[in-house]
């Protein structure tokens, strides 16, 4: 196990700055003072010296370990348990999946980070800078959390628009090739994966700002619903995107249709002006004896004047229906 800090403040300040984590440290006693432990990565044994001294429910336990659960709110007791997923953009365009799970109480907040790099360390340094916001008890760091890990989603749903962008701007101009088209499919997937994992953060949230915990003050309410508000902006944004990829190929598509259709219309228009001499010229290369206009002085160049009049009328007829 990786204890990344373990520390008990008293009124928004470190009063003590390596608390012992081996299942028989004392509680805090004292108003306005709690213990916050952060540890990344620990196995069971871990998890129990954890249980041992902040009388963890061995459910949420189990929870905390399992990286793959759904984000919730549950309440144990005096305490509440909450999971939250945490993502970080990887190489073509995958996005990986981590879990922070958070055991929040009056005296104590246990935050446990299985599968993602983004630590704490500078989330905690920020808070400690401002004791008088640390000083409103684990509920506003339980908050800064979640705040944290809900900003995390920003950069990759940036990154995405980015990349929705381009392919719609190009998609735009010429049909997609099939490289981009396996990339849109792949885009699909995991903003479907991304709003199916990381969408209930949303229901986490809205839970914290209105329902009455044990645990959490009425004037923290405000900074969950804070979090909320961007964890709706967040999802907006990434069902806007999803929306936006399921009509990029429908539109490609009709866009080349009408090119198509543009471009059939264009040759069968010239098709049907060259058929205009060609036809001419069949008649006149027949091999027949009796033909009047075989012996007439001008009907090479009557000819001529003819097949130029028809096709040129037929030229002008067709531009002025946008068939050339």
């Amino acid at each position: 196990m990786t204890i990344v800090a373990a520390r008990r403040y008293h009124a928004g300040k470190a009063a003590v700055q390596d608390l012992p984590v081996d299942g028989r440290a004392a509680l805090c006693s004292e108003p306005g003072e709690f213990d916050w432990i952060g540890v990344a990565s620990p196995d069971l044994a871990e998890m129990e010296l954890l249980r041992s001294q902040y009388a963890l429910h061995p459910l949420a336990v189990e929870d905390a370990l399992t990286a793959t659960q759904i984000p919730k709110v549950e309440v144990y007791g005096d305490a509440l348990f909450i999971v939250a997923r945490t993502a970080a953009l990887g190489a073509d365009d995958t996005i990986s999946y981590g879990q922070t799970s958070l055991f929040l109480s009056r005296g104590y907040l246990v935050s446990v980070r299985i599968g993602s790099e983004r630590a704490h360390v500078d989330l905690r340094r920020r808070l400690e800078l401002g004791a008088e916001r640390l000083a409103e008890g684990p509920d506003y760091v339980a908050h800064a959390i979640l705040d944290y890990i809900v900003d995390g989603y920003t950069p990759i749903i940036d990154s995405f628009e980015d990349a929705v962008q381009r392919i719609e701007e190009r998609a735009i101009d010429s049909f997609p090739d099939p490289v981009t088209i396996r990339r849109i499919f792949r885009l699909r997937r995991q903003l479907r994966r991304f709003e199916r994992i990381c969408g209930p953060m949303e229901a986490v949230c809205e839970r914290l700002s209105v329902t009455d915990y044990p645990t959490v003050d009425a004037g923290a309410k405000v900074w969950f619903r804070d979090v909320l508000d961007h964890m709706r902006r967040a999802m907006t944004r990434l069902r806007g995107l999803r929306e936006t990829l399921d009509t990029v190929v429908e539109t490609a598509s009709l866009l080349e249709q009408h090119r198509q259709g543009t471009m059939t219309r264009q040759l069968a228009a010239w098709a049907a002006i060259l058929a205009v001499p060609t036809a001419i010229a069949g008649i006149y290369g027949m091999n027949f004896d009796v033909m009047p206009e075989l012996r007439w002085r001008y009907g090479y160049f009557m000819v001529l004047a003819l097949i130029a009049a028809v096709c040129g009328g037929l030229w002008l007829r067709f531009r002025n229906i946008d068939w050339l």
